[in-house]
């Protein structure tokens, strides 16, 4: 999807990696909604859909990452959400959903404290082009993703296996989304809804053995608790913090800068609707063979999705709930 100027995103450029995606498949046409967007709300209004929830293409508004919006790339955007409300559907945006540009990437990505500023830049492009019509946001759709399988794992673009780069990256991802909404709640005309979507699973010790119960405590640490914390109170979780801090001179760099931060204020109280995806529930041991990290751990879903998600949406549930009645955000789950 190269027209209109939009340029290549991470995904792209990982997507014609060799053996990186089961069969070679890529995201040029995909669905081509592109294309076939008044026939999509069409079907969409016909299914009684209420609510719409789609993202936005970095690359496309904003070619390269940063500097003057591109006017046909935001004019897909204006036509989508006329033809929503036209059909009584209510927009709900996404303004990043892991399509960093390449360029940005090239620059340092995620890693780079640049990018957070990149981001807060181009997202109030959207924001004040589309505010007058949109009153629900979404900053970043599931940045353990783009932080953990992008930069840790390798497994989601960009491919990068550095596990100290990826613990920069959640820093980053965070302080993107709250440098964010920080200028659009300021923009604002009206109320409206800014919010951030997580991973939200829980994580059982697959025995009562002390060793199996830390690797529990560290995958939900991890995976959970070093997202919600800065969102709740502006700072990572203690113990996070200091096993990273043992791991060595990379992981204790990373873990410095989230201690000295001065922006602990920016993510805290920053959301009005905090969407949760997905909340699995695994059981979480330590590996029978000792490795490099002190953060292995190896889970396994706790069962089929009929037995497991009922248990699982009351184990996370609780961290939907902290603060005041006035400074909870509404949790909506899917």
């Amino acid at each position: 999807m190269a027209e209109d100027g939009r340029t290549p995103s991470i995904w792209d450029t990982f997507c014609r990696v060799p053996g990186a995606i089961d069969g070679g498949d890529n995201g040029d046409v995909a669905c081509d909604h592109y294309h076939r967007m008044p026939q999509d709300v069409a079907l969409m209004r016909e299914l009684e859909v209420d609510t719409y929830r789609f993202s936005v293409a970095w690359p496309r508004v904003q070619p390269g990452g940063r500097g003057p919006v591109n006017p046909a790339g935001l004019a897909f955007y204006d036509r989508l959400v006329d033809e929503l409300l036209g059909q009584g559907i209510d927009p709900w945006i996404t303004l990043y959903h892991w399509d960093l540009p390449q360029e940005l990437q090239d620059a340092g990505g995620w890693p780079a404290r640049d990018t957070a500023y990149r981001f807060a830049d181009y997202s109030m492009l959207v924001f004040d082009h589309l505010k007058d019509r949109v009153r629900t946001w979404t900053t970043l759709n599931e940045p353990w993703c783009s932080a953990m399988l992008g930069y840790a794992y390798g497994n989601h673009a960009p491919g990068i296996r550095d596990f100290p780069a990826s613990m920069a990256a959640v820093h980053h991802l965070l302080l993107g989304h709250g440098l964010a909404t920080q200028r659009m709640r300021a923009a604002a005309p009206g109320p409206v809804d800014l919010g951030i979507t997580l991973n939200m699973g829980s994580s059982s010790p697959a025995t009562d053995s002390d060793l199996d119960r830390e690797a529990a405590r560290r995958a939900d640490g991890l995976g959970v608790r070093i997202y919600l914390d800065p969102l709740r109170y502006g700072r990572y979780p203690a113990d996070v913090v200091e096993d990273l801090a043992a791991q060595g001179s990379p992981s204790r760099s990373a873990t410095a800068t989230w201690r000295s931060s001065p922006r602990r204020s920016t993510c805290s109280g920053s959301t009005t609707t905090s969407a949760r995806r997905s909340p699995a529930s695994t059981r979480t041991a330590t590996p029978p063979t000792p490795t490099a990290t002190r953060w292995s751990a190896r889970c396994r879903p706790a069962g089929r999705a009929p037995r497991w998600a009922g248990r699982s949406c009351r184990r996370a549930s609780p961290s939907c709930w902290y603060g005041s009645a006035a400074t909870t955000p509404t949790c909506r789950w899917w």
